[in-house]
């Protein structure tokens, strides 16, 4: 079991990953603020880097340039740069409120990029106190955002190698605030009905996709997991034995599912979450009746660069 794959036991760390999570949706409100709208939310949607959580360049409201705000999880702070060099910082730990990091951090991005709001309310999560006000999410536990940014950069690894040779329209590996996953999808390029009429599920899926992603784990799911759904699944979608080992239909989650610790407990993790992605897409093709290159092109067929 490699040491670069760590254990992220969920029951351990909700209270740093609920704060951390926190963290992140005010990077996606701003981004939801100041980017220019994309066909199914794609500009409300972060980044996993070499640093952490991060905006794309985002327009500065006072038009001196571009900015960027971030989660710094080395140096465990949050960051506002301009395109001019500039960059404030705000510390997480030990153990800031939610709240205090919040207002500080808007402060940060007004300070160097003109005015600018957001809707403060917390989105897809158990809790509703306004961002800006939040004094009940505090625990930052640095070795545990450690772990599981470790954990997060090689599923995130994961996810790249498999879209990177698919010829349909596809996703970058999103880092979404609201649900706090990492995920792509692969489109078909046909149009699909949006599953309710909630402004988030007209707007983000609205075509037919397949996603593939990974959590680190939730109340709904206490375990860091793979996943991978289609939308619209027609019935018998649930009904594959999929490959690896270990990889299962879960119906309360209406997903496929390979467990983390599954994957950290093989001798080729990357290769075994990769076959998980590969069987579930190539399953999802079939009963979708997508075209059939478009499958085989997500496996490099044919090859991606010649």
């Amino acid at each position: 079991m490699s040491s670069e794959w760590p254990a992220l036991p969920y029951s351990e760390w909700s209270a740093t990953c609920d704060t951390l999570h926190a963290h992140t949706q005010v990077l996606g409100k701003l981004a939801v603020a100041l980017a220019p709208p994309e066909p199914q939310l794609q500009h409300a949607a972060l980044r996993l880097t070499a640093r952490g959580w991060e905006t794309l360049a985002l327009p500065a409201p006072d038009g001196s340039g571009a900015l960027v705000v971030a989660l710094d999880l080395r140096t465990h702070e949050a960051l506002a740069e301009h395109s001019d060099g500039r960059v404030l910082r705000v510390a997480l730990a030990p153990d800031r409120p939610v709240g205090e990091v919040t207002r500080e951090l808007l402060a940060a991005v007004r300070g160097l990029a003109g005015a600018v709001e957001i809707d403060p309310t917390p989105q897809e999560v158990s809790w509703s106190v306004p961002l800006d006000e939040d004094d009940e999410h505090t625990r930052y536990d640095p070795a545990q955002v450690a772990s599981y940014f470790a954990a997060a950069t090689r599923a995130a690894l994961v996810l790249a190698a498999f879209r990177a040779p698919y010829r349909g329209r596809s996703t970058p590996v999103n880092a979404w605030w609201g649900s706090f996953d990492l995920a792509v999808n692969l489109f078909s390029g046909l149009p699909a009905d949006p599953p309710s009429k909630d402004f988030i599920m007209r707007n983000a899926m609205d075509a037919q996709e397949v996603a593939v992603g990974w959590w680190p784990g939730d109340a709904r799911y206490a375990k860091a997991a793979f996943y991978a759904y289609a939308h619209p699944a027609p019935d018998g979608f649930a009904g594959a034995t999929l490959s690896p080992a270990g990889a299962r239909w879960e119906p309360a989650l209406g997903e496929y599912v390979l467990d983390w610790d599954d994957v950290r407990a093989s001798p080729d993790p990357h290769a075994f979450a990769l076959d998980f992605a590969r069987s579930a897409f190539r399953h999802a093709c079939l009963v979708c009746d997508w075209d059939p290159a478009l499958s085989a092109s997500a496996e490099g067929t044919p090859p991606p660069v010649v």
